[in-house]
């Protein structure tokens, strides 16, 4: 799932939730593991695991959308510990 936030300070960020890629794993099946993920550009700024399971679309789509209110409010930045209280519950 993809969102883009409006920064209050002006840019814009990707919110990305998602299975992240591994390129030392060949079975791609066997990643389960879904972080959420801030974007600038091709540059990832902060990456966090989640609670999340493949296959929560909802979830993750909510997730997203949360995540980029709280940046585009301005009340979290664009740092890993900033978005671990997000990570770690189930919408």
């Amino acid at each position: 799932m993809t969102e883009h936030a409006t920064l209050p300070a002006g840019g814009t960020i990707t919110v990305w939730v998602g299975i992240p890629d591994d390129p030392y794993i060949n079975d791609k099946s066997a990643l389960k593991t879904v972080d959420v993920q801030l974007h600038e550009g091709d540059a990832v700024l902060a990456s966090v695991s989640t609670v999340l399971e493949p296959g929560q679309a909802s979830e993750a789509l909510a997730l997203a959308i949360e995540v980029k209110a709280a940046l585009e409010a301005g009340t979290i930045g664009l740092h890993a510990h900033d978005l671990e209280p997000f990570a770690d519950r189930l919408g």
